[in-house]
């Protein structure tokens, strides 16, 4: 990963021994502890153009974690510079010149800003002196460059992992510590192997220390990285434990293994010990098997959460897990959760492109704003999943998802698209390098119970990725999870693929004419019983998730993106209104997402999109009305509450006008994704303009734990001209949950056959 000195694995690194005449004298076994001071909180900030000098004064200030354009004073032009797939995006848009894309050469992409690096100063006074001092620094880009008391220290280029750098040889363990880390002002600074993260949409590019930024101090040997996996057949804990000796001799020590319950810390199991030698200056990794007798399994419905304590003589450490497994099956197309078939319903968030919208600011790091984003609104829209799409977020992120029931499709951040689009780096990956950033993003989330699913891509063809890159791998993840590869072939017999069914793509982007093919109608949905067949997925029969659909996105002001300017104006004509758009949307959204649950096509089913960038420059967009209270478009609320609601109700009529007085048969297709038994009443109607109800029928509905039914209801059309609402809606016997309603607005007319 081109790292000089910076470990690509939690303290394992091919680093020189402490020198001998520095060597702490090893603590006596009792004593064993580590201590972990954070290093959050206000940093100086400096800009400069030469990467090689520090700093001689510093005139900002900015939040470690947060971003450079959140400095005080504000850098000009901090986040500005556009990828060389932005700017093909662009050229394919007709919004920038094929000749001034053609200047760009091999170049990554284009600075508009004055300054090659953001230099971050700390200044902190060490904990008490220990045998070895590590510095985590758990995410920054572009590419990281460490200094204490003026000696460099190492580098990490890797935009997406976590960096370790071993700093006991310049730390004043009495005394003050002045800490200096280098980052990229913007990803043209990194070498050329290394991945920036790939993005056709995203217009800017914002530096910073995004997460959190700590100092460990422990004695020999250290624990240098562990992996929980959950045995659920065994009711057990399969717990590998990686040890580095830095000191100039052999170390004999036990490695004690104990799991409590993370919130009460009642035991849950006997100790575990076994005694190991480390030889100096090496790594050692043991395997310990931990029995928990009457497992409690984590889910989203119940994300109850264990705690292992790991012990050398010198170290320890605690490592939350939760006991959960969860695979795919190609045979019956499926999700699996803790042996049971589940269906995930959620959205997407795009949080690297959320970092460059305006309003953005310290928003992702605020506990109580991040609470609502992830726990309360996800629980209302009835949300057991997200993709964390095409970049990564801070660990804490995933500490709430952990807590609070979700489950995670992990993406890296690739995107290259098909071969032939312009600006694609497709073919400049270098497989070297991929491994090794693969690894340490395993290695910093695979303890984490809500990451599910690893994801290498985004809608990308790159053989190498399943060929090479993940093979090599995925054998490192002892629980085994599962692979999401794209529209690659995937790399395992029950990895699933990704779909993506943007069925108004056509509407919103296509021409109109003869010669020219039908647009999409949303009355086609009534003869479609799934997915039409597309070059990407037709090619597997794997299970499949539907992690984006829609192409239906507006502004946060309910203007039209880039990609749906012309889409709205064909679908209300040219004096729509930011209501009728919000209405429309939410309506269309709703209906897309009753219809895809409908037919049992997808293991999963993924909006897209809950949270990205908004603005004028934006492709698509997010639903919150207010960003900083994140209220959501109440259209958009009210449409996926329904629509997500685990008793799934689909009714399959969009035609917009019918005859007065006629007979039609209305079908209702059902779905349950409890695994329970779930029964009550369907009542279908015809409501005028006034919610008075003019014609009406009920059915029972019966439907098995997690399963489907569809309905045929005959209903006389209203009598009189007018405006009405179609709803079928689903009751449930036992009074569990609010009913489900799918509604379609019709008009009655008299048609031109009729006098």
């Amino acid at each position: 990963m081109n790292n000089k000195n910076a470990t690509p694995w939690l303290l394992s690194c091919s680093m020189a021994l402490i020198a001998a005449s520095f060597v702490v004298p090893q603590l006596a076994a009792e004593n064993a502890s580590r201590t972990t001071l954070s290093l959050n909180g206000q940093w100086d900030v400096e800009d400069s153009v030469n990467g090689a000098d520090l700093p001689k004064t510093y005139s900002h200030k900015a939040p470690v974690p947060g971003l450079a354009h959140s400095s005080v004073p504000a850098f000009p032009d901090a986040d500005q510079y556009q990828s060389r797939e932005l700017l093909g995006n662009l050229v394919r848009q007709g919004l920038f010149s094929q000749a001034d894309y053609d200047k760009l050469g091999d170049a990554r992409g284009v600075s508009y800003q004055a300054r090659n690096y953001f230099w971050y100063k700390k200044t902190f006074n060490a904990p008490a002196q220990n045998s070895v001092a590590i510095l985590k620094v758990n995410k920054a880009q572009f590419g990281i460059v460490v200094f204490l008391n003026g000696i460099r220290i190492g580098q990490h280029d890797a935009c997406f992992t976590a960096a370790y750098f071993d700093v006991t040889r310049s730390i004043r363990w009495s005394g003050a510590n002045d800490l200096v880390i280098r980052i990229g002002a913007h990803p043209g600074v990194l070498p050329q192997n290394v991945s920036q993260g790939t993005d056709f949409e995203k217009n800017r590019w914002t530096p910073g220390i995004y997460d959190d930024v700590t100092l460990m101090a422990m004695n020999n040997p250290v624990i240098s990285t562990l992996q929980v996996a959950p045995q659920l057949a065994s009711s057990s804990v399969l717990v590998q434990t990686e040890l580095r000796n830095y000191s100039d001799h052999a170390i004999t020590s036990k490695v004690r293994q104990k799991v409590t319950e993370w919130k009460s810390r009642a035991t849950s199991s006997g100790e575990v010990a076994t005694e190991v030698e480390v030889p100096a200056g090496a790594s050692k990794t043991i395997t310990q098997t931990v029995p928990i007798p009457n497992t409690h399994l984590w889910s989203p419905e119940d994300p109850f959460l264990y705690q292992v304590t790991t012990k050398t003589d010198g170290d320890a450490a605690d490592t939350r897990f939760g006991m959960r497994e969860f695979r795919f099956d190609t045979v019956t197309q499926r999700a699996y959760l803790n042996g049971r078939p589940y269906f995930l319903r959620g959205s997407n968030i795009t949080l690297h492109r959320f970092f460059e919208d305006p309003d953005s600011g310290t928003l992702p790091w605020d506990e109580a704003w991040l609470h609502r984003l992830l726990v309360e609104i996800p629980k209302q829209l009835h949300w057991n999943a997200f993709r964390f799409c095409i970049g990564p977020v801070p660990d804490r992120w995933l500490e709430i998802a952990d807590e609070n029931g979700l489950l995670i499709q992990n993406e890296y951040f690739v995107w290259t698209g098909h071969p032939e689009w312009r600006g694609s780096y497709r073919d400049r990956y270098d497989t070297t390098e991929m491994i090794g950033e693969y690894t340490e993003w395993m290695r910093d989330n695979w303890n984490h119970p809500s990451v599910a699913i690893w994801d290498a891509t985004n809608e990308s063809w790159l053989p190498q990725f399943s060929n090479s890159i993940i093979p090599k791998v995925r054998g490192l993840d002892l629980s085994g999870r599962p692979w999401e590869n794209s529209y690659n072939v995937p790399g395992g017999a029950n990895d699933p693929v990704e779909d993506h069914q943007y069925l108004y793509y056509s509407t919103a982007m296509e021409d109109e004419g003869p010669g020219k093919p039908p647009l999409f109608k949303v009355t086609d949905l009534e003869s479609m019983l799934g997915p039409p067949p597309s070059r990407e997925t037709s090619k597997s029969a794997h299970a499949m998730i539907l992690n984006e659909y829609g192409w239906l996105w507006l502004n946060r002001d309910g203007t039209p993106t880039l990609l749906t300017q012309k889409l709205y104006p064909r679908l209300l004509g040219e004096k729509s209104t930011t209501e009728s758009r919000f209405a429309l949307q939410a309506y269309l959204l709703g209906g897309e997402t009753e219809f895809w649950r409908a037919y049992r096509h997808y293991a999963g089913i993924l909006h897209f999109v809950y949270l990205t960038a908004s603005d004028p420059r934006a492709f698509t967009s997010d639903h919150f009305r207010d960003l900083k209270k994140l209220e959501l478009e109440p259209h958009f609320m009210k449409a996926m509450e329904q629509a997500f609601n685990p008793l799934g109700v689909y009714l399959n009529f969009w035609q917009p006008a019918v005859t007065p007085g006629e007979l039609r048969d209305f079908t209702i297709a059902m779905v349950n994704d409890e695994d329970r038994p779930r029964t009550g009443t369907l009542h279908v109607s015809f409501s005028d303009a006034n919610g008075q109800e003019t014609v009406s029928e009920d059915v029972p509905f019966s439907l098995a734990p997690l399963g489907a039914e569809s309905y045929l209801v005959t209903l006389k059309t209203p009598t009189a001209p007018g405006k009405y609402v179609l709803q079928a809606v689903a009751t449930p016997a036992d009074d569990s949950g609010h009913p489900t309603i799918s509604h379609r607005d019709t008009i009655v007319q008299l048609s031109p056959q009729v006098k």
